[in-house]
């Protein structure tokens, strides 16, 4: 028995990118550090907030890249001249990334007494009817 795809079952036309969205997903980073939290701050927006204790802007770096939102930590006092009796605090480099759904955009970021915090906005598109006229083909066009 063949298993059918999400992009090829005959109901979701052109979803194909869906089914490797979920596939990333599942492939991502799963050490669970940094801690964070999702946060729904109204209807069309969201915050992400991550714990980021130890790490200054200049030790950060958010993108988006091929509609995932990467946030990568390297901290600058990793050269190996602190010599710790006890580290509690986690301070090592980290790539966490999250999928953004189409029309979700980041808005801003901000750090704030250790926590990093990544506002997004979902942006609705425009409701577009638009109406097929149904005729023949023209002449020499593929039926």
């Amino acid at each position: 028995m063949t298993k059918l795809g999400l992009g090829s079952h005959p109901h979701f036309l052109g979803f194909d990118r869906l089914e490797r969205l979920m596939e990333q997903t599942t492939r991502s980073d799963s050490d669970g550090y940094p801690p964070y939290n999702i946060e729904r701050k109204g209807s069309n927006a969201y915050r992400i907030t991550l714990a980021v204790a130890g790490f200054s802007e200049a030790d950060l770096n958010v993108t988006v890249e091929d509609r995932q939102l990467v946030v990568r930590g390297k901290h600058a006092d990793e050269d190996g001249q602190r010599v710790f009796l006890h580290r509690g605090i986690a301070a090592r480099r980290f790539q966490r990334t999250f999928a953004l759904a189409e029309g979700v955009e980041v808005s801003g970021a901000w750090l704030e007494h250790g926590i990093l915090h990544i506002k997004l906005e979902r942006i609705e598109p425009e409701k577009n009817v638009q109406t097929i006229k149904i005729g023949r083909p023209k002449a020499g066009e593929p039926a």
